[in-house]
């Protein structure tokens, strides 16, 4: 497969230098924007699907007129973090 080139990016002295301070060891700053990148655009995919199901549900919400409150909403996760809790300790 070929690789692709980024564009140049320009930024201040001063975030350039806050990034080199924080590179692991053995690490280049072309490794660490490539990293940067890759989790950031996981991020907003991740973030759109997240989105594109909560408008589904409200979708669905209007058409079947079911709504919870967020209280039965909360009172269900605090019981599949009891239960699972429960089955950790065993």
């Amino acid at each position: 497969m070929k690789t692709a080139t980024m564009p140049a990016l320009r930024v201040e002295p001063e975030l350039r230098q806050a990034a080199e301070e924080i590179l692991r060891p053995g690490e280049t700053l072309s490794a660490f924007v490539e990293d940067s990148l890759r989790r950031n655009v996981e991020f907003r995919r991740v973030q759109q699907e997240f989105i594109a199901r909560g408008l589904a549900s409200r979708d669905d919400a209007k058409k079947s007129g079911v709504y919870f409150s967020s209280e039965e909403v909360l009172q269900e996760l605090d019981s599949i973090l009891a239960s699972t809790k429960k089955k950790a300790r065993k």
